[in-house]
């Protein structure tokens, strides 16, 4: 295409110069902004006629001052302005068969079109790479497509979700722990440093959730003994398998070990689990393993000797395998007899040939050990307490667990009946810790003590750490089954202090038991703790409560006595019966009307409310006479009165009252 310049005047020419030379000036301006020129093109048509496709900006020119005005919106002139130096009409002057035409010059048309926003587009992407790296497992896939897409700053991910307050005000206590869980685990990893909590404890309001989650990172996972070991195992050891898959693979190999004898293949399969962590697992079975088939005790201790001289398996983790196998020697005799003399006899072996440290006998407490003990009183009560347990959880039926109980004859083994109880249920369903629950009330209102209950809970809280190496979740369910005693009245919130002071101050029992009062604490605690276990009798409890209320009322309107006694009968919760005690003391001081004492009366006469429960209704009486003064100003003198023709009933015993606070003790 020939050159354009041959189709301009002189004069234009010349004008297009001044043109020119206004644009560099204004653009050269710093007191104008260089985004408002754009490129232009002029080009004389044919017929001796200049067009162009003008200048871009047309609101705000320069005068020959070197002012900026404010020109008409067609940019046709002004004081102190070029004017209109061509006429800018649009296809009117674009003659499509002129030869020399071009299409490019043809007026052009803006299309909108959606903008994406990056981070949309980002967030899409990674939910994409996270979906298929759950379906298949494959890290180095995820980890390169995520470097494609530029990510990093993981640890400024935490620290935004720590601060925003809709990632965290909807979520209940068990998903603040498990977010708390993934910033220790980080931690552990070497993914985050220690002190991002200390720094990200400066970002967060003290009140806020972001602050708890770092709190239960800090105290509950980074600051237990042992902590990389429970952090490390709280999802199963790794990211495909779980503690049982682990257990039974343990179990495969030292079998296939027995049969062929390959030491260094039996190494190899140890190392390839990738758990060495866990490996108190396999010192534990392996030696279960020799008592069980006598041949094999050679090739099993001569694999466990490999395996420590190699540095396969460390001092700490044989040391927890023998202390493990120790606290079980007790049911594993039930299987094996002779258990106890076998590992008697295992231990010194193994101390002599160097691969289980000395230190294993000389502080046993230290490691977890507990002490052999011959006494045949305990071992059978151990025996019959699963025997008895086991029939209750397939039952349901408490009157007679207490007979049996009874019949056992051993009021001292109490706290080991409760310590058993929880382990047993914490390793079953929810339907099973909420039976263990209801039986703690029901304990406690028959045969068992506070100071029962409390000692049953120091032994499990001593011995949680090892209680989490098979129940990954030992330290929440422990601190619910805390939580819920509380609020069934088994304990009262000052014997978490006294179990708490029982306890070393950094161990993972006291955060078990911090972890408890701050159920307590929360907003609505009643409520969701009586349905930790999913429901059950925790809703039962309410239901209760309210049908209580309403029989009450009814028999206090006229009623018949026997109508309100069936009505008790069939709530089926014997064991809740203080509760109708105390509502009926409260009730008859409300109304003034002594009339539902009857109704007690004939409860104790037919043996529906027992004495226990009698007391134990009117020591909550007792305890609450304070709240009670505030709607009831003689609430005292009434709760007096009433004691005293309860005595003379002989609905409570003659000594109630004096100094005795605790119903339960009272036999």
């Amino acid at each position: 295409m020939a050159s354009r310049e041959g189709f301009l005047t002189e004069e234009q020419r010349e004008t297009m110069k001044l043109a020119t030379h206004n644009a560099e000036v204004l653009s050269s301006s710093p007191k104008s902004p260089t985004s408002l020129l754009s490129e232009h093109l002029i080009k004389a048509p044919a017929g001796g006629k200049a067009a162009t496709a003008g200048i871009a900006v047309r609101h705000v020119r320069r005068s020959h001052s070197g002012k900026l005005v404010r020109v008409k919106k067609d940019g046709a002139g002004g004081k102190g302005t070029w004017g209109k130096l061509l006429d800018t009409d649009g296809d009117s002057h674009i003659d499509r068969n002129d030869p020399n035409y071009d299409s490019g010059e043809e007026p052009y048309q803006l299309v909108g079109s959606t903008v994406c926003n990056p981070l949309d587009e980002y967030k899409k992407a990674v939910v994409s790479i996270i979906e298929e790296y759950f379906s298949n497992g494959d890290v180095e896939l995820a980890a390169s497509d995520l470097r494609e897409l530029g990510s990093g700053k993981l640890a400024r991910g935490f620290s935004c979700s720590l601060r925003l307050p809709m990632t965290l005000q909807w979520i209940y206590l068990t998903q603040l722990t498990s977010f708390a869980l993934f910033i220790a685990r980080a931690v552990v990893d070497d993914i985050l440093p220690p002190v991002f909590l200390t720094r990200a404890k400066k970002t967060v309001s003290e009140t806020s959730k972001g602050y708890q989650v770092i709190q239960t990172a800090e105290k509950s996972y980074l600051s237990a003994p042992h902590h990389a070991e429970l952090v490390e195992r709280r999802w199963g050891g790794s990211t495909h398998i779980t503690v049982e898959e682990v257990k039974k693979k343990i179990t495969d190999l030292l079998r296939e070990y027995v049969d062929s004898g390959d030491t260094s293949e039996a190494c190899r399969c140890i190392r390839e689990l990738g758990v060495s962590f866990f490996h108190h697992e396999v010192v534990k079975r392996a030696l279960i393993l020799g008592m069980e088939i006598r041949t094999a005790e050679p090739l099993i201790l001569k694999l466990l000797k490999e395996a420590s001289e190699e540095g396969l398996i460390s001092s700490s983790q044989t040391a927890k395998g023998f202390s493990r196998l120790a606290e079980s020697l007790d049911d594993l005799a039930l299987d094996i007899p002779s258990a106890k003399s076998l590992f008697q006899s295992l231990v010194p072996q193994a101390i002599s040939e160097g691969w289980l440290d000395e230190s294993f006998l000389k502080s046993p407490a230290e490691n977890g050990d507990v002490a052999v003990k011959d006494d045949k009183k305990l071992r059978r009560y151990k025996e019959e307490i699963v025997t008895i347990i086991h029939e209750y959880f397939l039952s349901d039926d408490i009157p007679e667990l207490i007979r049996s109980l009874e019949d056992l004859g051993a009021p001292e083994f109490n706290p080991i009946f409760l310590k058993k109880l929880i382990t047993l249920a914490m390793d079953r369903k929810n339907r099973e810790k909420e039976m263990a629950s209801v039986l703690l009330s029901a304990l406690h209102i028959e045969i068992f003590s506070t100071e029962d209950i409390v000692n049953g809970f120091v032994m499990l809280l001593e011995s949680a750490e090892d209680t989490a190496l098979d129940i990954l979740d030992a330290s929440n369910e422990l601190a619910l089954f805390l939580a819920r005693a509380v609020i069934d009245d088994v304990l009262a919130p000052l014997n978490l202090e006294e179990i708490g002071g029982k306890l070393p101050t950094n161990c993972s029992g006291s955060e078990t038991v911090h972890m408890a009062r701050s159920l307590i604490a929360a907003r609505h605690a009643g409520e969701r703790i009586l349905r930790c276990w999913g429901g059950g009798t925790g809703w039962a409890v309410e239901d209760a409560k309210d049908k209580i209320v309403k029989l009450l009322e009814e028999y206090e309107s006229g009623g018949v006595v026997s109508e309100a006694c069936q009505c008790i009968r069939d709530l089926g919760m014997p064991f809740f019966n203080h509760e109708v005690v105390k509502k009926a003391l409260v009730m008859a001081m409300e109304k003034k009307n002594d009339r539902i004492l009857d109704l007690l009366q004939e409860c104790f006469s037919e043996g529906l409310i027992t004495i226990n429960q009698m007391t134990k209704g009117f020591a909550r009486i007792k305890d609450g006479l304070d709240d009670l003064a505030l709607d009831i100003p003689n609430a005292e003198e009434k709760y007096n009165f009433y004691v005293e023709c309860a005595k003379k009933q002989g609905w409570i015993v003659p000594t109630f009252g004096d100094g005795l606070l605790n119903p339960v003790a009272v036999s």
